[in-house]
């Protein structure tokens, strides 16, 4: 047992040194690089044309004549935001905010504003370069732009991508996820985790084995009733709390250019302990940059790849700059006791030396006495199991692109494995090996931005929606791989 302990300690040591080399100041600038990059390529379009992409959001409920995929735009936003609404909005931002400090918050909205380009960008390449399969399902992502848009001597590039992100799902898509959960219902019910995992298995089995449509149909439904529930929630406390949220915004924005110093039960944080928290679970949250939500996107009705882009940014902009940024103000604003040097004070929520889920349930539970806990309890619940879903087709896909099809039903059995270990086993290396599979898939997807934005910007000028005439009728471009750029 002691050597086995050894072991594990080593791997988390080693895990823990890769974390910090991948998430050192090369990928900090080449995530908020590329998106400041495309942001000003496409002259701050995707923030400019927020409202018109909501306008989108609710018309993508309804797909127009001639639209060719398999699910409708609305409902490829709904099981991107299924996989993006997860832990990373409760746990993930407490953990910033708990370990970078409060200006953590400022740096996970940079990412956010900047990855709502980037988020775009993937959509519109997912579409411009997807491809139809065997089975005869739309297949797209960042596999398939770099394949198909960059060439065969960028093939090894796909191929590298589809491999992290294949194993990345069974980090930020399903153990992480399942993990938390069980934490959560064992510390507030008393629950065994066994049981926890054996349920939810099922549950997640019962719909990933319906494939996209199901996954999609149960998406369209949930997401925005778990997103309603713990933002209503949250805008309650703030309300409750409200003298407290202009100095919580300077607070925030004075942090995220200075040290934060040792208080409560806090630690202390250094400004680039804040930007490199902020910004890496800033991604774990949104996504923006990984790649993974094109893979649903490409499966969308529509014509026009700019038109769908601007429905994709908005899973960054709900994902982050709402529900993420409501978690934070509450976490803030919101007093604790806290003992200090051996007498108990009233201090914010983020000093009590909490971190992760419990820090998120101790803030809603003082802010909503008797029904807070349960909104972080109901949030994990629906944002855990959404993202399993969601990450179930990004995984899959990634796997299908390495294996052919044959691979599907193992990969799904495999899944549903993984949900019970997750939900069982303690790993406290979870986080950390997320943290590095999402870095090595960004690397691959972001060099693919980076090399196909001609392509992007020149799109995106062809579509009358995206200069903001929505009711202009779309431009004939070719929304799939030709055979020539497939290579046969």
């Amino acid at each position: 047992m002691d050597s086995q302990a050894g072991f594990l300690a080593q791997l988390n040591d080693w895990i823990n040194y890769i974390d910090g080399v991948v998430w050192g100041p090369v990928m900090l600038v080449l995530i908020l690089g590329t998106g400041l990059y495309l942001t000003l390529g496409l002259g701050f379009m995707p923030i400019r044309r927020i409202p018109s992409a909501i306008r989108l959001m609710f018309q993508g409920r309804v797909t127009g004549a001639g639209d060719k995929g398999e699910i409708t735009p609305f409902q490829s936003l709904m099981t991107a935001l299924a996989a993006t609404i997860g832990t990373g909005n409760i746990a993930g931002v407490a953990t910033a905010i708990a370990l970078g400090g409060p200006g953590a918050v400022f740096w996970m909205w940079m990412t956010a504003l900047v990855g709502m380009a980037t988020k775009y960008a993937e959509a519109v390449l997912a579409i411009r370069f997807r491809e139809v399969d065997a089975q005869g399902r739309y297949v797209g992502g960042p596999m398939y732009y770099i394949k198909n848009g960059l060439g065969p001597r960028f093939a090894w590039l796909g191929w590298l991508f589809a491999l992290f992100a294949t194993i990345a799902a069974f980090g930020i898509g399903n153990m992480v996820q399942a993990n938390s959960l069980s934490d959560v219902f064992e510390h507030s019910t008393g629950a065994p985790t066994w049981l926890t995992g054996i349920v939810l298995a099922a549950i997640v089995f019962l719909v990933i084995i319906g494939g996209l449509k199901r996954i999609a149909s149960w998406s369209d439904k949930l997401v925005p009733l778990m997103a309603i529930v713990y933002v209503a929630g949250a805008l309650a406390i703030i309300l409750i709390n409200i003298q407290h949220i202009p100095a919580a915004f300077v607070f925030i924005f004075k942090n995220a250019f200075t040290d934060t110093a040792a208080t409560g039960g806090f630690a202390g944080a250094a400004v680039m302990m804040g930007v490199r928290f902020g910004v890496a679970r800033g991604i774990f949250s949104n996504e923006a940059g990984l790649g993974s939500a094109a893979i649903a996107h490409a499966a969308a009705q529509t014509k026009d790849p700019a038109r769908l882009g601007m429905v994709a940014m908005l899973g960054t902009f709900i994902d982050t700059i709402v529900v993420c940024t409501m978690t934070a103000l509450v976490i803030v604003t919101v007093y604790v006791p806290v003992e200090v040097n051996g007498v108990m004070q009233d201090m914010p929520a983020w000093m009590s030396g909490q971190t992760g889920a419990s820090l998120s349930a101790l803030a809603f539970g003082h802010g909503l006495p008797q029904i807070g806990q349960w909104i972080v309890t109901f949030g994990l619940v629906t944002f855990v199991f959404s993202t399993l879903l969601g990450w179930s087709y990004y995984g899959e896909r990634a796997a299908e692109y390495l294996f052919g099809p044959k691979v599907i039903t193992p990969y799904r059995i495999l899944w549903v494995i993984a949900v019970y270990v997750g939900a069982t086993l303690k790993l406290e290396m979870v986080w950390n090996f997320s943290d590095v599979m999402n870095a090595l898939m960004a690397i691959p997807n972001l060099i693919a931005l980076i090399l196909l934005s001609g392509t992007i910007f020149s799109l995106t000028k062809m579509s009358p929606a995206a200069r903001g005439d929505l009711d202009a009728p779309p431009p004939e471009i070719p929304t799939q791989a030709t055979p020539a750029e497939m290579g046969k």
